[in-house]
């Protein structure tokens, strides 16, 4: 298994390389080398390559369950985001959906060139997934959005208004977090994954909770709810497979994906984390899918 970072030396060797080679260019964003995160990430495997995106508070560890299985049959790279992790904390103000994605657009333009990735998202890591998607389909062939931050309404989406207040004025983002979360667990949810996620997310910075949040679902530019969401996941053309756990959202966001090959699933017995509560159901999920492409 190899493990990298994307350094500013790294990326600044890199992005010249790329402008003495054609065969390998790098978007104006991953070139400047200020603007991008420190990223860690490994990478294991052969075969088709697949990007896993964790979410909120969270790290590549949330994918535990499925790397045996997806390193054995393609080649994946896990990162964690910036302020996540073990990745380069920047300064507040850089956490939006789109100052994560540039970081992935330029570990894919810059360390894997002209090459193509599946790239699969948990919660926040689903819409960055999916914006990458619409702005480079070029670099993202497919996209795999478990319980991603797309599709919500109605009460999911006032809950999320009123997180956005509590996050702006409390002291404590990390146990708002928590609490979000236990809205969220199934009655099947294992307590020892509760409290993992609870403690990670008060290893987080507070000013990395704080803000995340609400570019993903109340300011301006969201996608993650109401008629903006379904705005943008309309203009997507590569194929989704969106798994989620209300079936009024799945019959809602159904006729969203224009791409013959996408599909929207509920997953019941399952709370937030699909793919820790039901990991081998969703292991043989994922790579029928993928292997279907």
């Amino acid at each position: 298994m190899k493990q990298f970072d994307l350094s500013r030396r790294g990326l600044l060797k890199l992005a010249g390389a790329a402008v003495v080679t054609a065969a390998a260019p790098v978007p104006a964003r991953a070139a400047d080398a200020a603007a991008m995160a420190k990223l860690f990430y490994t990478e294991a495997g052969k075969g088709r390559n697949l990007m896993l995106l964790h979410g909120w508070t969270c790290d590549s560890h949330d994918w535990s369950f499925q790397l045996p299985v997806l390193e054995s049959r393609y080649r994946v790279v896990a990162p964690d985001l910036r302020g996540h992790g073990r990745s380069e904390v920047m300064p507040q103000g850089a956490y939006t959906p789109d100052d994560y994605a540039s970081d992935i657009e330029a570990l894919i333009s810059t360390r894997y060139p002209g090459q193509t990735f599946i790239v699969a998202g948990h919660s926040m890591g689903g819409q960055i997934a999916a914006r990458l998607a619409a702005k480079r389909p070029d670099l993202v062939s497919a996209v795999i959005s478990v319980d991603g931050a797309l599709g919500f309404d109605g009460d999911a989406a006032k809950l999320f208004d009123k997180a956005t207040e509590t996050l702006r004025t409390t002291a404590d983002p990390a146990a708002t977090a928590s609490a979000l979360f236990r809205l969220a667990y199934d009655a099947t949810t294992d307590p020892a994954l509760k409290r993992w996620h609870a403690r990670r997310a008060q290893g987080t910075p507070a000013h990395v909770v704080r803000d995340s949040w609400a570019p993903l679902f109340t300011d301006a530019g969201q996608v993650g709810t109401r008629e903006p969401s379904a705005d943008f996941c309309k203009r997507l053309t590569v194929p989704v497979y969106h798994l989620c756990r209300d079936p009024a959202q799945a019959k809602r966001m159904r006729p969203w994906f224009g791409n013959a090959k996408s599909k929207v699933d509920v997953w019941a017995n399952a709370g937030h984390w699909i793919m820790q509560d039901r990991r081998d159901d969703v292991n043989a999920a994922l790579t029928s899918w993928i292997d279907a492409l």
